[in-house]
């Protein structure tokens, strides 16, 4: 990867990780610790991986208008990905709770006006806090955590039957890979050689409840995922270039799937005083929120 494109993904990951600080001051809370944990992988993703058909300008979210439907793609998230023509890829972000993390992607990548943020969480916007089918870049609602990889599992082996180049590539979580339908939608993949999705992993050993080592734990999850017939990769998941790499070796006969092991308080310590409960940040006083305040300061003067 060159250097200035290099360069490029980490100016959106630090954008990311700024952009989500700032709404959890402006909104007392957010899904901070996922913007730590995978703000490399949304800016590979955006930045280099996904091959998207281009935006003539950043879209401003609409109100919601009604359910999507066939012949409406814009009133999906799809339409901020390109609305998925032949040959380009698709973009399934499984863990809905990321949608925040998702929206400061888009902006960082062009594809989203930024005062869609304001949008968030608002009566009657697309801008959910558990992104929708119609929330921004999200192209399908996954349901409860796990569901996700079964929808891109379909998705993929629909455009492999008709012979589309295009690629699935999914983002999840390492919690919900703790259930069953995780599980049996990854030897489903595997036995129908559904070698056109790309999944990466979010592993940053937390959960809602806590560690996953304490709640249910998936190690050797790399082991684990090779025993159901997947390809698997297990890289640090802030290097962008193993982030890239990993990318290109994937397999033509099975899922390929990349572990990410991250940090959940990447270039965020403040948020270690909060182990082990990093899954949702709420100040609980005003000096407590003082204090993520005066670390937002100084991270802007960057």
């Amino acid at each position: 990867m060159k250097t200035q494109t290099k360069n490029r993904i980490q100016k959106m990951s630090s954008g990311i990780r700024r952009r989500v600080l700032a709404h959890t001051l402006e909104r007392n809370g957010g899904y901070l610790s996922q913007a730590c944990s995978a703000a490399e992988i949304f800016a590979t993703l955006y930045g280099k991986i996904l091959k998207l058909a281009p935006l003539n300008e950043p879209l401003l979210p609409e109100m919601f208008r009604e359910t999507p439907k066939r012949g409406f793609p814009a009133l999906t998230g799809a339409a901020y990905n390109g609305n998925n023509l032949w040959g380009y890829d698709n973009f399934i972000l499984s863990p809905a709770q990321y949608a925040l993390v998702l929206y400061a992607a888009l902006i960082e990548a062009g594809r989203m006006d930024e005062r869609g943020m304001k949008l968030y969480d608002r009566d009657g916007s697309t801008v959910e806090m558990i992104g929708a089918e119609h929330s921004p870049g999200m192209e399908v609602t996954t349901g409860s955590l796990g569901q996700g990889i079964s929808q891109a599992a379909g998705i993929a082996f629909a455009r492999k039957t008709i012979n589309d180049p295009g690629r699935v590539i999914m983002l999840m979580s390492d919690g919900e890979c703790q259930s069953g339908e995780f599980w049996e939608a990854v030897q489903a993949a595997s036995y129908h050689r559904i070698s056109n999705l790309l999944i990466y992993v979010d592993v940053n050993g937390f959960q809602c409840d806590g560690k996953m080592t304490t709640v249910m734990n998936l190690e050797p999850f790399d082991k684990r995922l090779k025993s159901f017939g997947a390809k698997v990769h297990r890289i640090n998941g802030h290097n962008i270039e193993d982030l890239y790499i990993s990318s290109k070796k994937v397999s033509d006969e099975a899922p390929t799937f990349v572990l990410c092991d991250t940090d959940p308080c990447k270039d965020m310590d403040i948020l270690r005083k909060r182990y082990p409960k990093y899954h949702y940040v709420r100040f609980t006083s005003q000096s407590e929120k003082a204090e993520y305040e005066n670390f937002y300061a100084a991270l802007s003067k960057f």
